[in-house]
């Protein structure tokens, strides 16, 4: 049977990660398109079918609130997977190491001696007007200074194949459950193809995740207990929280299982209260405790706030960190990078318009149908204004939006993301991506290798959020060149 027609596949005027030219591969990707010549459309369809019912029996979903088909939903899957060459991954694993370790600094002075501050390179009235700045958290060390031990940044290309980082998500970054479970379906759709390719592997995250989070074990206590904190079933993410808790061997928790006994944080258990010593929290921090942030929470623990200050408890990310993922102060990073390891940016930010800033605010307000407006503190796709496909009315609104609350706005241009070919209605199509690689900071730096491919199903789209009609792919970085010999 006939392989799929790769002559009618269009690579359109962006950067397809597949194709160099028409039918003609980019590094790394021979045995791919291999594969794909010699896959018959029926055979990739009936391994789609298979991919979906594997999603469908792990109970892989999402939910999505306000939907009226249900909440519940399997995060669509695509069987294509996107190939990194090493080359590519060595720059992306320098930039980011380089970016979160001045993130980390960063933390450690605003929230200490403010010397980014004083010395004006980022003025006190953004941070203090954060939405993830906790006044609270000055004076307040974490176990080993480490803030951020879990980030998840957003990486996109350009139609010329650069890599640029389009925000950083600080505090609670989701979606390395998907990462983990595509390759192990991949493995076993394609284990020949995935074994040819020399693709690096992902499975060793939760024991990286767990060594991260037990690095910072604050002292004094015969092993203390390292618990996943979740806000419970119903949140969008639980699957991942009960699969990280299973695969690391911790207790998933809630709020109402922990409580502060003598100045300690302690789990009750059926043989009684265990000491606590690490909590990975997967619930905002405004919610961490009632007695310190919002007394509305009915999802932290009263008192946890005071135990981490006085260094009885390690939380992860720590509290605060938020205020360095704020999109407005996201375009202070190269500065922030520069002024503390006195290095320029090895991957560089979206070119972005800060709207309280008056002259480029105008230049904002003039050029809203060339540009996508986002609020400072909203993700998921959400509160975001996309100019060029939007009606006069919408523009209307986001510009009164924008006159309003100057501070709570960035603009950028509309970037054309790289595509890559994905299996739409049977056949092949060219589809925008992003990436988002997961970075662990304790005793050191790991980089899990590739990372959550998002990609937007919807044709003509650039939103890729599974939330707005996007799904994911398998991120395949190689180790170095593929096998010579074909997959069998």
């Amino acid at each position: 049977m006939a392989g799929v027609d790769l002559s009618v596949y269009d690579i359109g005027a962006f950067f397809d990660e597949t194709f160099e030219s028409h039918a003609h591969p980019r590094e790394g990707r021979a045995l791919l398109v291999k594969w794909l010549s010699e896959a018959s459309p029926q055979d990739l369809a009936a391994q789609q079918r298979t991919a979906e019912q594997m999603l469908l029996d792990l109970g892989i979903t999402f939910n999505v609130y306000g939907h009226a088909e249900g909440t519940e939903k399997i995060f669509p899957f695509d069987v294509v997977p996107r190939i990194l060459p090493a080359s590519d991954w060595v720059v992306i694993e320098r930039g980011l190491v380089q970016r979160i370790t001045a993130l980390n600094l960063f933390l450690g002075d605003v929230y200490g001696h403010q010397t980014i501050i004083k010395d004006g390179i980022v003025p006190r009235g953004l941070i203090e007007s954060a939405g993830g700045y906790l006044s609270a958290c000055a004076g307040v060390k974490p176990p080993k200074g480490v803030y951020c031990h879990v980030v998840g940044t957003d990486l996109v290309r350009d139609k010329n194949g650069q890599f640029y980082v389009l925000e950083d998500n600080l505090r609670s970054p989701s979606g390395v459950s998907y990462v983990l479970e595509n390759r192990s379906i991949m493995k076993r759709l394609l284990p020949h193809l995935v074994e040819a390719c020399r693709v690096m592997p992902v499975d060793g995250y939760p024991s990286k995740l767990l060594e991260t989070l037990q690095h910072v074990t604050p002292p004094g206590s015969t092993e203390p207990a390292t618990v996943l904190l979740t806000p419970g079933i119903y949140n969008s993410a639980y699957f991942e929280h009960s699969f990280l808790a299973q695969q690391m061997g911790i207790e998933l928790v809630e709020g109402r299982d922990l409580i502060v006994r003598g100045g300690y944080l302690t789990m009750r258990t059926t043989s009684g209260f265990r000491r606590v010593g690490v909590v990975y929290r997967r619930i905002d921090d405004t919610f961490l405790d009632p007695l310190a942030f919002r007394k509305d929470s009915m999802l932290g623990v009263p008192g946890l706030f005071e135990v981490y200050k006085n260094g009885r408890v390690a939380i992860a990310n720590a509290p605060g960190t938020g205020v360095a993922d704020d999109k407005v102060i996201y375009t202070y990073v190269p500065r922030i990078i520069e002024y503390y390891l006195g290095e320029k940016p090895i991957l560089p930010n979206v070119p972005t318009f800060a709207c309280f800033d008056d002259k480029e605010r105008a230049h904002v307000l003039k050029n809203l149908d060339q540009l996508v407006v986002k609020t400072a503190n909203e993700s998921g796709g959400y509160g975001m204004l996309m100019g060029p496909q939007a009606s006069d009315e919408e523009r209307a609104v986001f510009a009164k939006r924008i006159d309003d609350n100057p501070r709570d706005y960035i603009a950028q241009p509309l970037i054309s993301l790289s595509r890559v070919p994905t299996l739409v209605d049977g056949e092949l199509a060219g589809r925008h991506v992003d990436l988002r690689p997961y970075v662990l900071t304790g005793k050191e730096t790991y980089i899990l290798p590739g990372g959550l491919t998002r990609v937007a199903l919807r044709k003509g789209s650039y939103v890729v959020n599974s939330s707005q009609g996007g799904g994911s792919k398998d991120t395949w970085v190689l180790r170095n060149a593929p096998s010579a010999h074909p997959p069998c």
